[in-house]
């Protein structure tokens, strides 16, 4: 497990992180779990991570300002968004600042699952 890639969730609502956390794990990757952009950020695994699954609308930081920190700081870690909204124009956003895709909730382990791989450059079939 310990070569297993590492994945960061940051959400501020902890129930829906605590979730992912166990989900992606149940998938067979590490996980840690965060509720805001800046406690990720701090802890080093943002930036050590190969994929960060964050929520775009939080206090503080939201996903477009830490995709945009973690640019900055010369993180190679794929970003996966999710939002609850459903403004047509947070497809749009999310690509230009270069997340990698962008997931509605409530979210679909299934579509989670083929975004991961996909981000981490592993075959889904």
């Amino acid at each position: 497990m310990t070569d297993a890639p590492l994945i960061c969730v940051i959400d501020d609502d902890v129930s829906v992180q605590r979730a992912l956390v166990g989900l992606i794990v149940s998938m067979g990757y590490r996980c840690v779990g965060y509720a805001s952009a800046e406690a990720g950020l701090t802890s080093g695994h943002a930036q050590a991570a190969d994929c960060i699954v964050t929520d775009i609308h939080m206090p503080g930081l939201d996903g477009f300002d830490l995709k945009q920190k973690l640019d900055a700081r010369g993180s190679s870690g794929r970003v996966i968004m999710m939002t609850g909204r459903s403004d047509s124009r947070l497809e749009l956003r999310a690509q230009e600042a270069g997340a990698f895709c962008l997931l509605r909730k409530p979210l679909h382990a299934g579509a989670l699952a083929a975004c991961l791989s996909r981000a981490l450059g592993k075959s889904t079939g």
